[in-house]
């Protein structure tokens, strides 16, 4: 009777703990998250690095709910004699998804490294090296200053209209006065005196035979 007592205390006492476990499990805090390195336009939903960037902001996911975060920036140029000096700092509360982002931050083009601490770590500090480059991008998107463009100044310059260095407005000849509506003119004038001409002609035929047929019958009247 003892013996089965004991072991029903021992199964309940194993029942519990393993009841208790995953609760215990779930609301402690770990090093589930993880953090990146977005540019400024990036979206937060991304979740991939970019190492490459010029004003850029930190973006964690994935961690436990509510969990404080210290983080610092250290230059990192391999052959810099201030390699490690702290040169960006902060802190964050993410929110109860574990996600939280900073503000947009800028650094002077050079290489650096992340380090992200947070309340629970068991581990070292999440890390990310990163690399600014500012000058690259402001040289790829600069665009030539305006000016003239060549063919404004080409129909500027071939203008028909534009009078010649020193020579007045006057001077340019008029649509009126040009050959070809004086020749036009003359056309109008020469087709309008044609049938004229043909009409007097084809009278003075008419007048000539008349005067011939009426000599011929005198002449016969006379013989």
């Amino acid at each position: 009777m003892r013996t089965l007592t004991r072991a029903g205390a021992l199964v309940a006492g194993a029942s519990a703990v393993l009841l208790i476990a995953p609760s215990a499990h779930a609301t402690a805090p770990g090093d589930n998250g993880t953090v990146k390195i977005h540019d400024a336009t990036t979206g937060e939903e991304l979740r991939k690095n970019e190492p490459h960037v010029c004003t850029f902001y930190l973006d964690a996911f994935g961690f436990d709910g509510v969990q404080q975060v210290d983080w610092h920036i250290e230059a990192w140029a391999p052959t810099a004699a201030t390699k490690g000096e702290t040169v960006k700092s902060g802190a964050l509360t993410l929110d109860a998804e574990g996600h939280g982002r900073t503000d947009d931050l800028s650094l002077p083009d050079g290489h650096y490294k992340l380090f992200w601490n947070f309340d629970g770590e068991k581990g070292a500090a999440k890390h990310k090296v990163f690399w600014t480059d500012c000058a690259d991008e402001q040289e790829g998107g600069s665009t030539p200053s305006s000016s003239a463009s060549p063919t404004s100044t080409a129909g500027a310059s071939a203008s028909p209209t534009s009078p010649a260095p020193g020579e007045s407005a006057e001077a340019a000849p008029s649509a009126s006065s040009s050959p070809s509506a004086q020749g036009g003119g003359d056309l109008a004038e020469t087709g309008s005196s044609a049938p004229v001409g043909a009409l007097s002609a084809a009278a003075a035929a008419l007048v000539a035979a008349g005067g011939y047929l009426v000599f011929r019958r005198r002449r016969a009247n006379n013989a």
